[in-house]
């Protein structure tokens, strides 16, 4: 099975059953690329059983791919990849993504979670 993202978003239905789907988004970024903004993957997924077993992003400007794969961790151009040691949050740089959907219910509690993550003393 094959589920889109560009043709998800054009109306298409989708149903992740457990028989073995490939999930791609060409154009990972579409806003971006439309505005010419240097952030743009492909991103290509397979599941199995709703399961994750693999991913990929091809990062296009930067000419970086990242690998995961269930179990075996994360690359970026074949260098393993590891999450800080950082627990105490108030040392963090937080990155969010609001997201295109502007229903305003959604806005609201898309704000409202922003609003809990700025009263943290962060660093960004």
């Amino acid at each position: 099975s094959f589920i889109g993202e560009e043709s998800v978003a054009a109306g298409e239905g989708s149903i992740l059953t457990a028989n073995p789907t490939w999930i791609i988004d060409p154009i990972d970024g579409t806003t971006n690329f439309v505005h010419r903004f240097p952030f743009v993957a492909v991103s290509i997924g397979f599941v199995v059983n709703k399961e994750i077993e693999f991913g990929i992003v091809y990062s296009c400007v930067e000419d970086k791919m990242y690998t995961a794969r269930k179990g075996k961790g994360a690359f970026c151009n074949g260098q393993k990849l590891k999450v800080s040691g950082q627990e105490d949050i108030t040392k963090s740089l937080l990155v969010t993504e609001l997201g295109s959907n502007r229903d305003p219910e959604t806005i609201k509690i898309v704000l409202s979670n922003m609003e809990r993550l700025l009263s943290i003393p962060i660093h960004g």
